[in-house]
């Protein structure tokens, strides 16, 4: 009699905890199936930005940093005259030209035209930033500076002008409100809410209407690595390193902008 009770009160409890655990189960099967169900994914809210998509009702560009005078991309903006086997200096006239644009940094690098809602909005943002002090180019409108100039080549060296543009970095994020509701929202971030990885450069122009920024004029010792690498590039635009930075064989000449002729 005894045996036989404690085999039942065994069984029932076996029962008992299987039916305790039979609602946990089903419920870590539900919760994955309900998670992906159409949220829209960082990436998409770029793409569906860009693209002015008809899903959307608005797209637009948050401001939460920015920075005055930041210099964008060293850049080589005349060809390279060639002084090398020349014990003595030389004059040379170089004709210098380069173009100045807004650009727009979104994470997966699409670009949005400026009659799509995402464009409005940032130019809409470059026109807070815009002072009496400070002109900037709100648009995707180029502007230009083109002049030609006679300067001193150093003995045995190969020379060339280099351009930095100043420009006003604004960095924030894209909120966009769709149509009807995905996974039972409208509005999605991308990257995400309050984040900082989208830039936008709005080049800054000088009261004569020229780009604003930095204008040298750089002299490269001949038979060096750097020589021969200019003198055998087939690429209009290399990657340079910056004022004061190409080493000892590399030396940097600021030329003032208040020389350089309006347009």
């Amino acid at each position: 009699m005894t045996r036989a009770g404690r085999k039942r009160s065994h069984r029932s409890r076996k029962k008992r905890i299987t039916l305790a655990l039979a609602p946990v189960a089903a419920v870590a099967v539900a919760v994955p199936l309900m998670n992906p169900a159409g949220a829209a994914t960082p990436s998409e809210v770029s793409a569906d930005c860009s693209a002015d998509s008809d899903k959307l009702e608005n797209c637009e560009f948050v401001d939460v940093q920015v920075k005055r005078d930041s210099l964008g991309p060293n850049q080589r903006v005349s060809a390279v005259t060639d002084n090398c086997g020349s014990t003595s200096t030389a004059s040379k006239t170089f004709d210098v030209s380069t173009s100045v644009t807004r650009v727009i940094q979104l994470e997966d690098g699409f670009t949005a035209a400026a009659d799509t809602k995402l464009g409005n909005s940032f130019f809409e943002i470059g026109l807070k930033f815009n002072t009496s002090e400070i002109n900037i180019t709100r648009d995707d409108k180029t502007t230009g500076l083109a002049f030609s100039r006679t300067d001193t080549v150093q003995a045995d060296s190969v020379a060339f002008f280099m351009w930095s543009a100043k420009r006003t970095d604004v960095s924030g994020f894209l909120r966009a409100t769709y149509k009807e509701p995905q996974d039972g929202q409208k509005v999605f971030f991308s990257p995400s809410e309050g984040g900082t990885s989208v830039h936008v450069f709005y080049p800054q122009i000088l009261k004569n209407g020229t780009p604003d920024g930095r204008l040298w004029l750089r002299n490269v010792k001949c038979g060096t690595p750097e020589a021969a690498g200019l003198l055998n590039s087939t690429r209009a635009l290399r990657s340079e390193p910056g004022f004061g930075e190409g080493g000892e064989n590399v030396t940097d000449v600021d030329i003032p902008l208040s020389e350089i002729p309006a347009p």
